[in-house]
């Protein structure tokens, strides 16, 4: 490597130090097919020619707004006004990157304040940092933040939990040996997740609403864990159900994560997004991720500051909170644009047209012969049981330019009792032409 000034003796020191025999070793848990895997892709093309080989390929995906879209699962699509946009691209916000020094940082540490008062009161908790990469992630964070408080190494997911968020998960508490307890999935809801606590939880996470749209009251929950010893987080995936869905920390939660992308944040094929992080007083201490606070200068006016700065950046890396090295600035200020030009009433009223939206969708659609609505409650995500091949059907759907929704099969790839499951999503952007056209064309499927 040209610009690397080690030798062979080197790095043969190096790996000596950390007990590895060779730098394969450093690799030995990404899986084999992935580490060496054999893309079907030319070796090299010029600019001009790459350009049209990926437009091409771009062709080939419906965008969101090309027709009716009911697709949810943890990334909606919601009308993000052009204010939102137009802040975000302003110089000093586009160009700003960690506010270390606070003196020409103000701005910057003032909207990230801002952001963390919103996602506090939202989740109804005392305290919030200046988010996380995203709801998975922070998910993750919060199950290895539990273990640090309860001094305990047993983690219980509620099968309502989206399983990319379990995966990622999982796979942070196993790399320290933690045992991980993953409840099987249950389309209804029903679930008894407070039975499975034990003496030895750290904690118990439960989605809410859950992966297959259903509304859980989890106070029996929160006293379950308080009982055992164990914290209780609470996930959420659709940030608009804050304006409708009791908080989770009116609820009893320790630690609340959401995906905060459907305020201010559109769809991206996947990112980039935000992850809220919110917790109670006590545990502030504890809490991942970067802290700002308000005080006051040497005058006496008010500023703002990074404070309890416990990342790997801060401190030596085996005492930090969290080795996630930043936040999602942008996201987070495109988030607090949308929440200041919604206030309260706005996220409630916005929150009012998805659940309506819902509900004329699960009607429409719980009409079709041979169509069953699973759910006894939703925000704006329900779960339909069909009498046939579901990739199928959503398959045969998107050719004709309508996105229905997302097959069972799809996040449950092993799990035969989820393959003719539908989960389908209708926001404020679904018009009734939308849902008719859905109607009719799974009407026609069948």
């Amino acid at each position: 490597m040209r610009y690397l000034p080690l030798n062979a003796a080197d790095r043969r020191q190096m790996l000596d130090v950390i007990g590895a025999g060779a730098i394969d070793d450093l690799f030995a848990d990404v899986p084999a097919k992935s580490l060496n895997a054999d893309f079907d892709l030319p070796d090299h093309l010029g600019e001009l020619e790459v350009e049209r080989a990926l437009g091409r390929m771009a062709a080939k995906n419906q965008a969101a707004g090309a027709g009716p879209f009911f697709l949810g699962c943890g990334a909606y699509k919601h009308h993000i006004p052009a204010t939102v946009d137009h802040i975000i691209q302003r110089s000093e916000f586009l160009t700003a990157y960690t506010p270390y020094q606070p003196e020409i940082a103000q701005g910057t540490l003032q909207y990230l304040f801002e952001f963390q008062t919103q996602v506090a009161a939202l989740a109804g908790m005392e305290v919030a940092n200046a988010s996380m990469y995203d709801g998975s992630t922070g998910c993750a964070e919060a199950a290895l933040m539990a273990r640090r408080v309860a001094r305990r190494r047993k983690a219980i997911l509620s099968g309502g939990l989206h399983p990319h968020y379990a995966a990622v998960t999982r796979t942070n508490l196993e790399l320290h040996n933690d045992e991980v307890v993953i409840a099987p999935p249950d389309p209804t809801g029903a679930e008894d997740i407070a039975a499975m606590i034990d003496d030895e939880t750290a904690c118990v996470i439960v989605q809410n609403p859950d992966v297959f749209g259903n509304i859980r009251d989890l106070a029996p929950i929160a006293e379950a864990a308080q009982e055992k010893g164990a914290l209780l987080v609470a996930v959420v995936t659709e940030a608009i159900s804050f304006g409708a869905v009791k908080s989770p920390g009116e609820m009893g939660a320790d630690i609340v994560v959401a995906e905060g992308q459907s305020i201010g944040n559109p769809l991206g094929f996947g990112g980039p997004y935000v992850g809220l992080f919110a917790t109670r007083q006590k545990y502030v201490r504890q809490m991942p991720g970067r802290l700002c606070g308000e005080t006051t200068d040497a005058e006496g006016k008010r500023g703002f500051v990074l404070t309890l700065s416990t990342r790997e950046q801060h401190i030596r890396r085996d005492k930090a909170t969290s080795n996630i090295c930043t936040n999602s600035g942008l996201c987070s200020l495109a988030f607090t644009v949308h929440m200041s030009l919604l206030g309260e009433a706005g996220l409630r009223r916005l929150a009012m047209l998805n659940h309506e939206a819902a509900c004329k969708t699960a009607d429409a659609l719980g009409a079709v012969p041979g169509v069953e609505v699973v759910n006894q409650s939703y925000f704006n995500e329900f779960t339909l049981r069909l009498p046939t091949n579901v990739e199928k059907v959503a398959n045969a759907l998107a050719d004709q330019g309508v996105l229905a929704g997302v097959p069972g099969g799809r996040l449950w790839p092993d799990d035969p009792d989820t393959e003719n499951l539908l989960i389908v999503a209708a926001t404020e952007c679904v018009t009734d032409a939308d849902i008719e056209t859905f109607e009719t064309k799974l009407r026609e499927a069948f």
